[in-house]
């Protein structure tokens, strides 16, 4: 079933903007999870922006809350319209308090009935919900097709076979042979509460957090405000008293949840042929449209490495790397499984008087690592884990799952070794 222009028109998008972020702290100190960088020059939720325009799903809501200051001026520059796609839109709407309501949103589901009211106008027949912090590259058409596929639908979950190691974090579903979902189990603690929910091959399948109602379904299960959750309560509930069925995506399709996530996302990246593809031209991902110089590379030994926009990198070794736009590297330094996540400006000095520029001086050892934008990292500063810590935190970094993180704005003084 191809989909008409027409018909998509009746197709609402809402990405879910995500809650605190703690486990991507201190990346998410300042900022929610989907405005996070990812990449060298994205943002998390470029990639759900850019799955749905790549889809003809032009009419798109992203619905935030905690730390939406970098988000929302993400959306607000990148996605215009009149440049990228002359039909539709891409607008925020912010967590607010109201006569009727004064509390704020409280859970996924709860986020998505307190602003339902605003879409009234659109006379929307469906509507997706997507999450601003997953990596894929899945055609909504199929998603929609599937959905269709059966006049009695009224629902449909888009699920990935998983490995029985981090079944315990995600919703396991059990679906018979036309795809009908028969059982769901949200984030189950033994592997015996989902036993028979195992397929032939010895996967399960997994719900994306990737949803599409029927818009006077979702209105109906979303009548009941003590359920906040689409994994803990609507879908659960859904399968009682509603027809809910499964599309099974078997493409490469991530959660960032934590840091040692998004951390093997970015590297993963580096890979001769990666599992998430930046380089297929009929699905482009959108950003920002920067007016950056090239990159200038004098003298470095540079191997699997994704280079951004405006960088100026000096007779460095860099190995299986990720840096950011206008990233300043300089002579003597070796950087080796990191991601670096750039800077908004080539500033000079720092405010703090430890006679630091921005970038990363001279004569570094940078393994194993992230650092956040905006970082002055100082000359012959060591940042290898030589204790090996798995957790760690003091003025200067933070350690989480054995990687070294630099806040944001962090400024590390020349000769730092940890």
């Amino acid at each position: 079933m191809k989909l008409s222009p027409i018909h998509k028109k009746k197709v609402l998008v809402l990405i879910l903007g995500g809650g605190k972020g703690t486990r991507l702290l201190p990346l998410t100190e300042k900022r929610s999870k989907p405005a996070v960088g990812f990449g060298g020059k994205y943002r998390l939720v470029d990639i759900p922006i850019s799955n749905a325009l790549n889809s003809g799903f032009e009419q798109i809501f992203v619905l935030t809350q905690f730390n939406s200051y970098s988000l929302n001026r993400h959306i607000s520059r990148t996605y215009n319209f009149q440049s990228i796609h002359k039909q539709g839109f891409v607008e925020i709407i912010a967590a607010e308090q109201t006569i009727s309501n004064l509390n704020w949103f409280e859970g996924t589901a709860d986020a998505v009935r307190k602003v339902l009211p605003n879409l009234d106008d659109y006379k929307s027949d469906y509507i997706i919900i997507l999450s601003g912090d997953q990596l894929y590259n899945m055609d909504l058409n199929e998603f929609m097709e599937m959905h269709l596929s059966d006049p009695e639908n009224q629902v449909t979950i888009a699920s990935t076979p998983v490995k029985e190691d981090i079944v315990s974090g995600l919703g396991i579903l059990k679906k018979d042979n036309s795809n009908w979902i028969t059982g769901f189990y949200e984030k189950p603690k033994d592997l015996s509460e989902v036993e028979s929910f195992q397929q032939q091959n010895g996967t399960y399948l997994a719900s994306m957090g990737i949803y599409l109602f029927n818009t006077n379904t979702l209105k109906e299960l979303l009548n009941d405000p003590s359920f906040t959750d689409f994994g803990k309560e609507i879908i659960p509930n859904a399968l009682k008293t509603h027809k809910v069925k499964t599309y099974v995506y078997d493409g490469y399709w991530e959660d960032i949840g934590t840091i040692k996530a998004f951390f093997e996302a970015n590297l993963m990246l580096t890979d001769d042929f990666p599992k998430f593809n930046l380089y297929l031209e009929a699905t482009p991902f959108y950003t920002r449209a920067r007016a950056l110089p090239p990159t200038k590379v004098n003298g470095a030994n540079i191997t699997r490495t994704i280079l951004s926009e405006g960088c100026i990198i000096n007779h460095s070794t860099i190995y299986r790397a990720v840096i950011g736009v206008r990233q300043v590297i300089d002579s003597g330094t070796s950087i080796e499984n990191s991601v670096i996540l750039g800077a908004d400006s080539y500033g000079t000095f720092d405010k703090k008087g430890l006679g630091v520029p921005v970038g990363i001086g001279k004569n570094c050892i940078i393994k194993n690592a992230i650092i956040d934008k905006d970082c002055y990292i100082g000359s012959d500063v060591k940042l290898i884990n030589k204790n090996n810590y798995e957790n760690y935190q003091d003025e200067y970094v933070h350690i989480s799952d054995g990687i070294i993180i630099i806040p944001r704005r962090g400024v590390i003084p020349n000769g730092y070794e940890i």
